[in-house]
């Protein structure tokens, strides 16, 4: 029985103390979050922005507004210097685009310059193909020449050319129009391109 007493004087004390928290709930924190609430509606319908005035409001509060001008100057600065540091690296970027284009362009100068080079050599070689070409048909044309000569008249004629012209021709003669070429020479002078044929071949 006594239990029970103390029991219910517990209850009633408990009851005591809840009560205010509960009157403090009901009373003031719910009606004031309500208003809030309504506040915060309107303000934005309306427009405003209500944290950008309240962080101006606390600006102008002597304690508030010095921490976050603190704040505000410390995050500036860091600001400040990742923005000092990207243009830095855009700057290092910048130079090392301007330098790879610039190899990029003595590159393709000098691969035109190969190719020039490349297509006057290919000129230069045709040129001297036709040339060889001509050369070896104009030779042609001069032993023809030499061939239908009578060899008397054609054996002083290559006696007084040089040995190397000579021995252009007298090498390219018909075996049996040499024979004739050479019994209508000097004999010294026939014996000496004889000698001159042998070696070269």
């Amino acid at each position: 029985m006594v239990a029970k007493i103390i029991e219910k004087e517990i209850e009633a004390l408990e009851e005591k103390k809840a009560k205010p928290f509960q009157k403090f709930l009901l009373i003031v924190l719910i009606p004031l979050l309500i208003v809030i609430t309504i506040g915060l509606t309107i303000a934005t319908v309306s427009g405003v922005n209500i944290f950008e005035k309240a962080t101006s409001y606390s600006e102008k509060i002597p304690i508030v507004g010095s921490l976050a001008q603190k704040e505000n100057a410390a995050s500036m600065k860091t600001i400040e210097k990742n923005v000092d540091d990207l243009q830095n690296q855009l700057k290092d970027r910048n130079q090392e685009i301007t330098q790879l284009q610039e190899k990029l362009d003595n590159k393709d100068a000098d691969l035109q310059k190969a190719k020039l080079d490349n297509s006057q050599l290919q000129q230069d070689l045709k040129n001297i193909n036709d040339a060889q070409k001509e050369s070896k048909r104009s030779l042609k044309d001069i032993v023809s020449t030499y061939e239908t000569m009578s060899p008397k008249k054609s054996a002083p004629i290559i006696a007084k050319m040089t040995d190397t012209e000579a021995l252009k021709i007298l090498t390219r003669i018909k075996p049996e129009v040499l024979a004739a070429i050479m019994e209508n020479m000097d004999p010294t002078q026939a014996a000496r391109f004889t000698e001159l044929m042998t070696n070269t071949k």
